[in-house]
């Protein structure tokens, strides 16, 4: 069914597309036909940070950074998200080891925003997002920029500056444009392979490019990237006070079925029951891009992608009691536990598989009258598809599988655009360049139910599933079983029979009919621009936009932006806009059942849709759109070979989208209020008590909750500077970024202290890249210096104890080799030295306290990359 609705708006998209361009080509051909003689005007078409003529980098109103094919593919890297990193110091990147779909589709941000507040283009049009929301913190859900493989990139243009006025929701932060390759000839090939210095990690890409001439007007240029990559372990054995897995006094190390079910559930080397580091991850990935001119004044165009990858990683391990692994009473009276499947205990395996394809298609020209236009539509699908196996459905008993297919998540996009440019001359000192579009969107957002047996409420989800006690005594039933020679003792309010375990798949139970379905709405949008130079020395630009959604109302933004010539060398610039971001249909429907750290512990928290029954309950109300005023103020100048660029930015944020902190939930009733804790503990069951009230199945088992809320207001200020100087045959860079986050409104009924306080700390403020290319004829060196400031993270609820981290500086090498004028060779390393973060854990009162537990060894959400040395060698092929 979900297919065939795919299909379906496929086949709608496909129809409305070639139905534009039909009226397109017939209003060009009709005035080609009455009117010859047309300026070339391509060049004015749309490009980021202005809806005018391309401009270079020092003319630009607004921060832009340009990444040629030459540097992206001089990072050694397969992860789209990883080169960003590597080159723009304000683009940062997570690794979250045990996060759900979190692992596989990484969180990152731009200027410390999340990249939801990033828009995304390929060939200036607006990607589609990911199906994945994350579940913590910013509750992310922006385009999954992994799909787009470097081979297919002509370059990189990344806007660093707020474009809400320019572009629409979500450009809060920035904008990032990936150019496609439009090669009508020739092409390449490369093969790249590499380890960690830990001997694990082992990956390998292999990419090419085609191009091909279509007539003698047009391009198809065709792009492939195969890769795969083994998993990583930074991790070290099980131990905690709970449970200890190096402890010669554990009982079950003894035990030789344990010691055997041990050696089954190893996935992490040197039988490590919790891994932490990389998943395996594995993809293809294929993008297209053509182009065909029809006449003089008109381009047909097209391009899309077909992705397909998937990933494993492992959850927290289940110890024996851990509140899964139980004792349960059986209808004949016995006792069964699930170390009858998993003697040792069990570490869930979480599997994702992606599906990720999109069609842009459109005409773009000159009418006779000299205004441009473009006319274009896009669809775009993404899909994950999930499923968890050694693990069981505590509720099922004897009965559980131990491979479950959870659900899926589907997101899709359609979209229609016309867009126009046209200079006047209205007596200025030059000509205004008005710009002009109209925008139609529909989005929709599905979760797919999982399997039955992935959700569903077993026998054990109530206590006495079989009647066996009332009130301390023995039924005729449970006296039957006694008579039987069962154990059963109904005054032991510890017996078996009273023991209650979690609903669904564990670790991640599955999506319910309750809550599957589809969230949708749709969006029209209308903008206006219009840019000029006022004098030789003076440009100016000014932007408005107007969008209204069915499911948030409308809104009107604005922005403007300057640049001054102060000299033949230096120019001042600057910008001063509004924006905004609609919540999209996934944060407002997403639901996620999980196991989190509050406090370093883990514990099932469920994350609940605001609207929800769920969510109202609990106190949480609508989400409306998060708001925004950014400013910008920088210099450019040259200095003979020194070119700098030094811009100083401050984004408010209202209503920011949030997580709100974890919530305790409780099915234990607290009866005597003089007790320490009494509230909280009442609090943990009010909220047990509303759970139970919206039937959320299992709420006994569920030890937090949370949702998402337009929670507080924000401010980030920084500085962006950037240099690049060069001498003979050596070309230095050096990028520098500086930013701070502060919570401007009161947060405490959302966040407790550590969230807040990780909120404003946990990231380095001070990022830099510096850089030195050299070519000794057929031989280039690159050295390469990626410095990360000092940051904080709170270890408590409480925010009482503090991990401070010294500053990290990690190099990188290569050598490339020219074998021939076609063939080249390149060996390195990324993290030479083979550095690693501070790792984590605060001695207090004579113990280790830490963010994490349970065989972690450095604090896995660390923006700082964790997982050491890594060397490489690439064969590059270029025809």
């Amino acid at each position: 069914m979900i297919q065939q609705t795919k299909l379906n708006k496929a086949i709608k998209m496909g129809l409305m597309t070639w139905a534009i361009s039909s009226v397109a080509v017939s209003a060009a051909y009709a005035q080609e036909t009455s009117e010859a003689g047309a300026d070339e005007s391509y060049e004015k078409i749309a490009v980021i940070g202005s809806r005018g003529a391309p401009r270079s980098l020092s003319d630009s109103p607004v921060p832009v950074d340009v990444l040629s094919e030459e540097d992206i593919a001089g990072v050694p890297y397969t992860d789209t998200n990883d080169v960003l990193k590597t080159l723009v110091p304000s683009y940062s990147l997570e690794r979250q080891p045990i996060s759900d779909g979190a692992s596989f589709i990484r969180p990152a941000s731009l200027r410390g925003m999340p990249t939801d507040k990033t828009l995304v283009l390929v060939n200036s049009k607006r990607r589609h997002r990911s199906a994945l929301v994350q579940i913590g913190g910013s509750g992310t859900q922006g385009p999954d920029i992994a799909t787009i493989p470097t081979s297919a990139l002509k370059g990189v243009e990344v806007l660093r500056d707020g474009a809400a006025a320019q572009y629409g929701s979500d450009a809060i932060a920035g904008v990032i444009n990936f150019v496609l390759k439009d090669n009508e000839e020739g092409g390449s090939f490369s093969l790249d392979t590499g380890q960690y210095y830990e001997g694990d990690g082992t990956q390998y890409t292999v990419s090419g490019n085609l191009g091909f001439a279509l007539g003698d007007a047009g391009f198809l240029s065709i792009s492939a990237q195969h890769s795969d990559s083994d998993s990583t372990n930074r991790g070290e054995q099980y131990c905690e006070d709970w449970w200890c897995l190096t402890d010669e006094s554990n009982p079950y190390l003894s035990d030789p079925s344990f010691v055997a079910g041990l050696e089954d559930a190893n996935l992490g080397g040197e039988n490590i029951v919790q891994p932490w580091g990389q998943p395996n991850t594995s993809g293809t990935r294929l993008f297209f891009n053509s182009g065909y001119e029809i006449s003089d004044t008109m381009k047909f165009y097209a391009f899309g992608n077909y992705s397909k990858s998937e990933g494993d990683g492992s959850f927290y391990y289940r110890y024996p009691g851990n509140g899964t692994i139980e004792d349960l009473r059986e209808e004949d009276g016995s006792i069964y536990n699930p170390l009858e499947k998993f003697p040792g205990g069990f570490t869930p395996r979480f599997f994702g598989d992606i599906t990720d394809y999109s069609f842009v298609g459109g005409l773009e020209g000159e009418f006779a009258n000299g205004m441009t236009y473009d006319f274009s539509g896009r669809y775009g699908s993404n899909e994950i598809s999930y499923t968890l196996k050694n693990t069981i459905n505590p509720s099922m008993g004897a009965d559980s599988p131990t491979s479950f297919n959870p659900g899926d998540l589907v997101n899709e996009e359609m979209q229609l655009s016309a867009d126009f440019t046209k200079y006047a001359d209205l007596g200025g000192y030059s000509e205004v360049l008005f710009a002009l579009g109209v925008t139609y969107m529909e989005e929709s957002y599905e979760l797919v139910e999982g399997d039955v047996d992935s959700y569903t409420a077993g026998i054990y989800a109530g206590a006495d599933p079989f009647g066996f006690c009332d009130d301390g005594a023995a039924t005729a039933a449970g006296q039957a079983v006694i008579t039987g020679g069962s154990t059963l003792d109904c005054a032991d309010s510890s017996d078996p029979v009273y023991t209650v375990v979690g609903v669904g798949s564990n670790g991640f139970p599955g999506y319910s009919p309750e809550y599957s379905g589809t969230y949708e709405r749709d969006m029209f949008g209308i903008y206006g621009d219009a840019s000029t130079d006022l004098s030789e020395e003076l440009y100016v630009q000014g932007a408005v936009r107007y969008e209204d959604y069915s499911d948030f109302g409308s809104e009107l933004v604005g922005k403007v932006a300057f640049r001054y010539t102060l000299n033949d060398d230096f120019n001042l610039r600057g910008s001063i806009g509004n924006g905004f971001r609609a919540p999209t249909p996934g944060q407002q429907g997403t639901t996620n059942v999980s196991t989190r750290l509050p406090d370093g512990l883990p514990v099932a928290t469920g994350l609940f849709p605001a609207i929800s029954p769920v969510g109202q309950a609990l106190g949480a109300e609508a989400l409306s759109p998060e708001k925004s005023i950014n400013y910008t103020l920088g210099i450019t100048g040259d200095i003979d070979d020194l070119n700098i660029t030094l811009d100083f930015y401050q984004i408010d944020l209202e209503d920011r989208f949030y997580a709100v902190s974890t919530l305790d939930v409780s099915a234990t009733e607290p009866t005597d209020p003089t007790a320490d804790g009494y509230a909280s503990d009442l609090a943990a069951y009010n909220n047990y008590l509303s759970l139970a009230a919206a039937g959320v199945e299992g709420a006994n088992s569920i030890g937090g909750v949370n949702y998402f809320q337009n929670a507080f207001d924000t401010k980030t200020s920084g500085m962006d500077f950037v240099a690049t100087y060069k001498m003979d045959d050596t070309i230095f860079t050096a990028s520098l970024n500086y930013n701070s986050t502060s919570i401007e409104s009161d947060a405490s009924e959302y966040l407790n202290e550590e969230d807040q306080f990780d909120l404003e700390n946990a990231s380095p403020e001070w990022r830099g890249v510096l850089s030195a290319k050299h070519s000794f004829d057929d031989l280039t060196l690159l050295v390469r210096a990626n410095f990360y400031g000092s940051y904080e993270n709170a270890i408590d609820s409480s925010a009482e104890v503090i991990q401070e981290y010294d500053p990290s500086v990690f190099f990188d090498l290569e050598a490339k080799y020219q074998l021939t004028d076609n063939l080249s060779l390149a060996a390195g390393a990324r993290n030479l030295f083979d550095e690693y973060p501070d790792k984590d854990g605060v001695l207090v009162d004579g113990g280790v306290s830490s963010d994490d537990c349970c065989g972690a060894v450095y604090w896995s959400a660390n923006q700082v990359d964790w997982q050491g040395g890594y060397y490489y060698a690439r064969l590059n092929y270029v025809f």
